[in-house]
């Protein structure tokens, strides 16, 4: 059996599971040759668009619960971004530049719409994905119905937590190691264990380990996600004179001030409270530069609420939906 069929197995039982509907359309694996890149997603359902977009160490799979509640009454599209999984695994590291990534999916969500006959969608992204997602909205207004964002900060205010927030600052030392040259070697000892913990936590399924460990091990896929961190550059002060490869950003004093990145469509975010290493202090003025923002919160929530938390993100993102657009 190949590895893409075990995964899409594993994903539709899932998928099929959390739905509680034997009705439930089937997923389907497809791809897409958009921005120079070979992008696979899954999709499920008909109607509305709506894409997913995961960040690091996931992929499309990190979606499943989500997959399996808006596909029974949209076009739902999850994507391994380029660098995962399936998907296109480019060597340059400034090939993980963020106009190349909001590049990626402007051109597959053009041609999903056309597949779908409209002429918006709506947007969630978690993460690296979220933060792709900000930009994507401020770049692409037109484009999109609602913007969701699940912990993932707005670049305007991660600048300034990173320049003036020291615990935000604290908890952001692990993106100097992401992006050092040992990151790969690190994550990927004793079979992925520190990401197995971190990520999954202490009781995953044996169908979420090896669907993951499955996609951590396609080849390219580890260095493919941490070049978002090196090609951007991002984390605190470092501490020497070099924390990355040779062709990535020098690490800088202070992470420099930004213009401020305005996101004028309706947006929700949500936020798991518990998350160590975005901490809530991403909320704070998050207004100023979001007109039209919600904000919940999951109390009890981690980093990883997609997965952990799913029934109150889905009822959160259906209320959301719900409410007219302004």
């Amino acid at each position: 059996m190949s590895r893409l069929l075990a995964t899409a197995i594993v994903a539709a039982a899932a998928v099929g599971s959390v739905s509680g509907q034997s009705s439930m359309p089937s997923i389907s694996h497809e791809y897409a040759e958009v921005n120079a890149q070979r992008l696979h997603y899954v999709r499920v359902g008909r109607g509305p668009l709506m894409i997913f977009v995961h960040g690091f160490p996931e992929f499309w799979y990190e979606w499943k619960s989500q997959l399996a509640e808006f596909g029974r009454d949209h076009t739902a599209v999850a994507l391994d971004q380029r660098g995962y999984n399936l998907s296109s695994k480019p060597e340059e590291v400034s090939a993980y530049q963020m106009p190349n990534l909001v590049a990626d999916l402007h051109a597959l969500a053009t041609e999903l719409l056309k597949s779908t006959g409209g002429k918006t969608f709506t947007l969630v992204g978690h993460d690296w994905g979220g933060v792709v997602a900000w930009v994507y909205a401020a770049s692409h207004p037109d484009m999109l119905d609602k913007l969701v964002i699940l912990n993932a900060p707005h670049p305007t205010i991660f600048g300034r937590e990173l320049r003036a927030n020291a615990a935000q600052q604290k908890a952001s030392e692990y993106m100097l190691m992401f992006r050092s040259a040992e990151a790969e070697a690190l994550l990927s000892e004793n079979q992925y264990e520190w990401l197995k913990r971190a990520v999954l936590g202490n009781n995953p399924s044996a169908a979420d380990v090896d669907a993951y460990v499955d996609a951590w091990s396609q080849p390219g896929a580890l260095t493919g996600g941490l070049n978002y961190y090196r090609a951007a550059g991002v984390g605190p002060p470092a501490p020497s004179a070099s924390t990355g490869r040779a062709d990535a950003p020098p690490p800088t004093a202070a992470p420099p001030a930004i213009p401020p990145i305005v996101v004028r469509v309706p947006t929700l975010v949500i936020w798991g409270e518990k998350d160590t290493a975005l901490l809530t202090g991403n909320l704070n003025g998050l207004e100023e530069v979001v007109p039209k923002l919600t904000v919940k919160r999951i109390p009890n929530g981690t980093h990883w609420i997609p997965r952990e938390n799913a029934s109150d993100v889905n009822k959160l993102i259906r209320e959301f939906l719900a409410q007219p657009g302004s």
